[in-house]
């Protein structure tokens, strides 16, 4: 009995681990939004800079400099999370530019996709097997895809970029196989020199925001250290806690929230086109994730 309820109290955590983080992941648009009037570029490098600022501290903090220096010392994963580095900031840049100039619903399109392209690449890449269903799921978003570049008369590079880059990002960063934190940190680092170069760069001209607007805007640029730090921490305690088969259906609550966010806050544009083309992606969604759990519990 103490066993089981060690288990399930082990289980009930990562369940609120993974609400805390897939929730927050949803309303972090707030955040950016918050940041309309300052360049996507300024924020990412603040991003950036703040978030190795953060990580430094948590990593002192849980004693893991040691860890992060047997990553460092390893030749090709540095050569893998020099790619996943490009990766993210691609992905962070082009989610920030979306939600500061009105496409959250684009960008929420690109994080329901995000699961089905992941399946793709384990197919393509790492030879995984696919079932009948995940080919009609796949079949599904790419007839969404094209529903959007042919009906809505402009190609979805938005939902693509935000799905590819970060479907890439899980696919280089599962081949690493670097711990998250590590891994984030030395991906950080890596972006720094640039981050802070462009930051000097701005200041030269004189058109950085940051300490030449107000206060709280210097506050809310240097708070995206924090905001990009903790809920990775949470992400980790959530998977090392719950099965894989739920952390899939947990990560459906950020677009979702986005989704929500952009129409019913936001007021973002919503016709006929990109409802047919979510119909059909929420579709593909369903099947996909029916099929996992039928497939999880037969093996359960």
């Amino acid at each position: 009995m103490p066993e089981e309820e060690t288990r399930l109290t082990e289980s009930t955590k990562g369940v609120l681990f993974g609400i805390a983080t897939y929730g927050f992941w949803g309303i972090v648009a707030i955040y950016f939004k918050l940041l309309v009037g300052v360049s996507s570029l300024e924020i990412l490098a603040h991003r950036i800079v703040w978030s190795v600022v953060v990580l430094v501290v948590i990593i002192t903090i849980l004693r893991r400099w040691p860890a992060l220096a047997l990553v460092a010392r390893n030749r090709r994963s540095l050569q893998l999370l020099l790619m996943s580095t490009v990766l993210i900031a691609l992905n962070w840049f082009v989610f920030i530019w979306a939600v500061t100039h009105n496409h959250l619903v684009e960008a929420s399109l690109g994080y329901f996709i995000n699961p089905l392209v992941s399946v793709l690449l384990g197919f393509i890449v790492l030879h995984e097997h696919l079932r009948t269903i995940e080919w009609l799921s796949i079949a599904l978003a790419a007839m969404a895809v094209t529903w959007l570049a042919v009906g809505g008369g402009t190609f979805p590079w938005i939902s693509l970029s935000v799905a590819f880059s970060f479907g890439f990002y899980g696919l280089v960063r599962k081949i690493a196989a670097v711990p998250p934190l590590e891994g984030l940190t030395i991906e950080t680092a890596i972006l720094l020199p640039i981050a802070s170069g462009y930051l000097l760069v701005r200041a030269a001209a004189g058109t950085l925001m940051f300490g030449h607007a107000s206060h709280s805007l210097d506050l809310l640029l240097m708070a995206a250290g924090p905001i990009t730090a903790i809920p990775l921490l949470w992400f980790a305690a959530a998977v090392q806690r719950l099965r894989l088969a739920t952390v899939g259906l947990l990560q459906y609550m950020t677009p979702t929230i986005q989704f929500c966010l952009a129409v019913a806050v936001y007021h973002e544009p919503f016709g006929r086109g990109k409802l047919v083309a979510f119909a059909l992606i929420w579709c593909a969604v369903a099947m996909y994730t029916v099929a996992n759990l039928r497939m999880r519990s037969k093996s359960a």
